[in-house]
C-alpha cells in the first residue's frame, strides 16, 4: 500500500498535519473523503491520516506505547488496506479506526508483559477539548497532576477515560472499540470521575496518588 503523501514517513508532522486536516475536512464531505480514499485516491488517505492519526498517536502514547508514532504507522496501514470493507459514516470511522488500535496496543503491552517490562504514563496531553464531566475532574489541575491521577485508575477504567479524553469518542463509540456495552462504559466512567474527584477533594499530590498504591 502506497504511503499518502509521504505522511506515514514522517510522525512529527502530525500537529501541523491535524490542523491543516480540520479545515479541509470541514470543506470536504466526509463521505466524499472515504469513497475517494476507498477509490484509491491518495488526497482522500492523506485526508484521513491528517485528521485521525494525531488522536491514535496520543492515545498509544497516552496508554503506555513504546513506540506509539511506530505503532500509529502500523495502525493505519491496517486502517487503508481494510478501507474497502468498511461500511458506515464518521462516527463509525472512528470507532473503527479506535478498535484497530485498541487491538495492536493490547498485543504490543501483552508482548512486553510477557517479557516483565513496565513503562510509566509520559503522555503530555493534548489541547482537544474534554467532554465537560472529565474536565469538572480534571480542569483544576496541571498537566502533570492529571495524568497522574488518570494512571491512578483501574486499568479498565484508564483505557474509557483516555478514549474519551485524547481519542475524543462518545460513549457508544468507546464501547465499540472495548467490546463492551454503553451502559457499562458509562459507569466505568462514573466510578473513574468519582475517584478522581475523591482525591482531588483529598488534596492529593501526585506522589501522594502514587504511594497509595495506585487504586
Amino acid at each position: 500500500m502506497a504511503d499518502p503523501d509521504g505522511a506515514l514517513a514522517h510522525p512529527p508532522m502530525r500537529a501541523e498535519l491535524a490542523s491543516r486536516a480540520r479545515a479541509s475536512l470541514g470543506a470536504e464531505p466526509f463521505d466524499a473523503i472515504l469513497a475517494a480514499a476507498q477509490a484509491g485516491a491518495r488526497w482522500a488517505n492523506s485526508e484521513l491520516w491528517n485528521e485521525y492519526a494525531p488522536a491514535v498517536a496520543a492515545f498509544l502514547r497516552a496508554r503506555g506505547s513504546r513506540e506509539p508514532d511506530d505503532l500509529t504507522n502500523e495502525v493505519f496501514l491496517a486502517v487503508f488496506d481494510r478501507l474497502g470493507s468498511f461500511r458506515g459514516g464518521e462516527a463509525e470511522f472512528r470507532a473503527f479506526v479506535f478498535t484497530i488500535a485498541y487491538r495492536r496496543l493490547t498485543d504490543e503491552l501483552r508482548r512486553r508483559g510477557r517479557r516483565g517490562e513496565h513503562e510509566e504514563w509520559q503522555q503530555e496531553l493534548d489541547d482537544r477539548r474534554a467532554p465537560s464531566a472529565e474536565e469538572e475532574a480534571l480542569g483544576r489541575l496541571g498537566d502533570r497532576s492529571a495524568r497522574v491521577l488518570i494512571d491512578s485508575l483501574a486499568p479498565d477504567q484508564r483505557d474509557v477515560m483516555v478514549l474519551r479524553i485524547l481519542g475524543d469518542l462518545t460513549v457508544e463509540q468507546v464501547a465499540v472499540v472495548l467490546r463492551k456495552r454503553p451502559g457499562a462504559v458509562k459507569a466505568l466512567q462514573r466510578r473513574a470521575l468519582e475517584s478522581i474527584r475523591r482525591k482531588i477533594a483529598a488534596g492529593r499530590t501526585p506522589a501522594r496518588a502514587f504511594d497509595d498504591g495506585g487504586k
